[in-house]
């Protein structure tokens, strides 16, 4: 299994956490409802973006990302830049990256967030899509520099960041969800939401403090197997959030919980 840790280990370090901690940050924000928060720093990625693939294009990476003077002009000069067969990725990283990349900064620059006026307010929609194409790069860009499926990409870039959420609190290695009456299979969607990766199952009983382990396991791990909320390795003791959990969370058991 690829080290995800390793991820973009041949970027610049302060380019790796540029990148990295800016993602973690539309996540975030997007968790908890801010949308244009979220939408600023889909702009910040677009700068940061660029500089790894103009970088990887002409064969020198910046230290730490540049804006360039226009996003969209110098999007487009990417696709002027001779193709090179031999580069894994790169019509991705000349075409299709590139294509996106102006899409997001429109969105920051001339829609709904940092402005005022309009009919209705996109901020929600717009976030939504800022966070999607946002992850689809995020995880492009493992692929082309690791020579992975786009599903494996993705499966690492889902371990590189944690996902927040105003109900669950850590204190060094215990989490606790904020407010004790919810159902305990909630609890376990909203602490699996906020991890990275699989969890190990003790430590998550720990976690909604459910006494018996027999009936942790058939009363609330099972049925959330089976709903494909979570998916649950009896064998191997742990269990990690689907994408239909996350979506779960996200509608049912956001901030206004």
């Amino acid at each position: 299994m690829f080290d995800s840790s390793k991820a973009f280990s041949n970027l610049p370090a302060e380019l790796r956490k540029e990148l990295i901690d800016c993602y973690q940050s539309i996540i975030t924000n997007y968790a908890e409802a801010r949308w244009e928060p979220a939408e600023l720093n889909g702009g910040k990625f677009c700068e940061i973006v660029y500089s790894i693939v103009h970088g990887a294009l002409i064969g020198t990476f910046p230290s730490r990302s540049k804006k360039p003077g226009n996003m969209v002009d110098a999007c487009r000069a990417l696709e002027s830049l001779p193709a090179t067969p031999n580069l894994v990725g790169n019509r991705s990283l000349r075409i299709l990256i590139p294509r996106l990349l102006p899409y997001l900064y429109e969105i920051r620059n001339n829609r709904g967030v940092g402005h005022v006026g309009g009919d209705v307010d996109p901020n929600a929609a717009d976030s939504t899509s800022v966070l999607a194409t946002t992850s689809w790069v995020m995880a492009e860009l493992v692929r082309v520099f690791h020579g992975m499926s786009l599903t494996d990409a993705q499966e690492v870039v889902d371990t590189l960041v944690s996902r927040n959420h105003p109900l669950v609190w850590s204190v060094d290695k215990t989490k606790r969800v904020l407010n004790p009456a919810i159902k305990k299979a909630d609890q376990v969607l909203l602490l699996l939401y906020s991890e990275s990766g699989w969890t190990d199952i003790e430590m998550l009983r720990g976690w909604v403090e459910y006494a018996n382990k027999t009936n942790f396991k058939s009363k609330v791990l099972t049925p959330l197997h089976k709903a494909r909320f979570i998916e649950y390795s009896q064998s191997n003791g742990i269990a990690r959030i689907t994408p239909k959990g996350s979506g779960e969370v996200e509608n049912r058991l956001g901030p206004r919980v």
